[in-house]
């Protein structure tokens, strides 16, 4: 039987890069990503008449270097591989840098192939325009990235910068939270995943042949 197509964000899904470190050591703080509820951690706080230098201090910059692997995911992902057909869907562009967005594309590609050996490359697709693909299953911590989605189940990942979405906005946009806690996002997706298998084989069970 063909497997079922499963859309999976990177950033804030699987892994946290190393932004907020870089943003600290530009800026000698000590913030941890659950100091913030915006998901533009630069412009929170770094001034707007320093945003230049610190691009340039990023220049170079390997952010998934020691990116930090959200509990659960690879263990997760690996065992929903064996029945999804896993597609990475994720953006490699950075606004405020657009020329040099072409380093982040291969520091992303190699993160991937070394902590999802099991997931083939041809499966990475690196693009902003996320409503263009059609799957059974999309995973994304950001609500916009649903938008126009033709997509059967749309799961919203817990983290910093989504604990105040409504349950009104999520039930419009056809959205299931996977808890508020980035900690433990990948247990509640697995579970939500295997609730809805679990249902679907007792309505097959049901029918009569």
């Amino acid at each position: 039987m063909e497997k079922k197509k499963l859309l999976l964000d990177c950033d804030e899904v699987i892994c946290f890069s190393g932004f907020l470190e870089a943003v600290n050591e530009f800026m000698w703080t000590n913030y941890v990503i659950d100091d913030f509820t915006d998901y533009y951690i630069d412009e929170a706080v770094i001034p707007p008449e320093r945003m230049a230098e610190f691009n340039k201090f990023l220049n170079g910059r390997n952010m998934y270097e020691n990116a930090h692997i959200l509990p659960g995911a690879i263990e997760t992902i690996k065992r929903l591989s064996e029945e999804y057909d896993i597609y990475i869907l994720s953006s490699c562009v950075n606004p405020f840098d657009i020329k040099g967005s072409g380093r982040m594309f291969a520091d992303k590609y190699n993160f991937l192939i070394e902590n999802l050996p099991f997931i083939k490359p041809g499966n990475f697709i690196f693009t902003s325009a996320k409503h263009l693909f059609k799957a059974d299953v999309k995973i994304d911590d950001r609500l916009p990235n649903f938008e126009g989605d033709e997509v059967e189940v749309k799961i919203l990942f817990p983290s910093y910068h989504n604990k105040d979405i409504t349950d009104e906005e999520l039930a419009t946009a056809g959205v299931v939270r996977a808890g508020y806690d980035w900690r433990t996002g990948w247990d509640n997706v697995l579970e939500i995943l295997l609730s809805l298998n679990d249902n679907r084989d007792e309505s097959l069970s049901g029918r009569s042949l």
